[in-house]
């Protein structure tokens, strides 16, 4: 625009909502490790160990080190997995927000989880759930849904999503707190 000219008001000042930011990375994510199932204590009310807790908090904060950002967590809204998600987005310096997903509980709908993805306004998006179901959403995430991909308890799969949520995306490197030497 050329020096002295400014637009009027009215069009200075846009109605039109932005566009939400394309999620371009996903993590997936295992739980970490919880008790063992037990008389009188349902299977969705499982929480993590003592234990669990801190070597998942330990192998997070060493994946931050390594350069991991992320900006928002959805869990499944059973306990293990919310434990999860608190530790991980408690580790992280920007403190993501944290947001229960129905979609993530065993037995997982990729499409719908995709659809909810696309809504966010993020670009790095961690979703947290369960096994059999974190692997394959890996799986599907990359474009092979008959992948079997097996997820250890606190494993972290990170892909990347050049085509945006719901296109085949690249598996750039999958994690276990073991290999993190925790």
């Amino acid at each position: 625009m050329a020096a002295g000219l400014s637009l009027p008001a009215s069009l200075r000042e846009s109605t039109i909502n932005p566009m939400p930011t394309l999620t371009t990375h996903l993590y997936i994510v295992r739980h970490a490790w919880a008790e063992e199932p037990a008389l009188g204590i349902s299977d969705h009310a499982r929480p993590l160990t003592k234990k669990g807790r801190k070597r998942f908090a330990r192998f997070v904060s060493q994946l931050q080190g390594a350069g991991m950002r992320v900006d928002l967590v959805a869990t499944s809204p059973l306990v293990r997995a919310r434990e999860t998600a608190e530790i991980m987005a408690d580790v992280f310096d920007d403190k993501p927000p944290l947001v229960i997903v129905d979609g993530l509980a065993p037995t997982a709908d990729w499409h719908r989880l995709v659809e909810w993805t696309i809504q966010q306004d993020a670009a790095r998006v961690a979703w947290i759930g369960h096994m059999p179901c974190v692997g394959r959403l890996v799986a599907l995430t990359i474009g092979d849904g008959s992948a079997a991909i097996r997820m250890h308890k606190g494993a972290v799969a990170s892909i990347r999503l050049d085509d945006g949520p719901g296109q085949p995306g690249e598996l750039e490197w999958l994690a276990t707190a073991d290999i993190a030497n925790c």
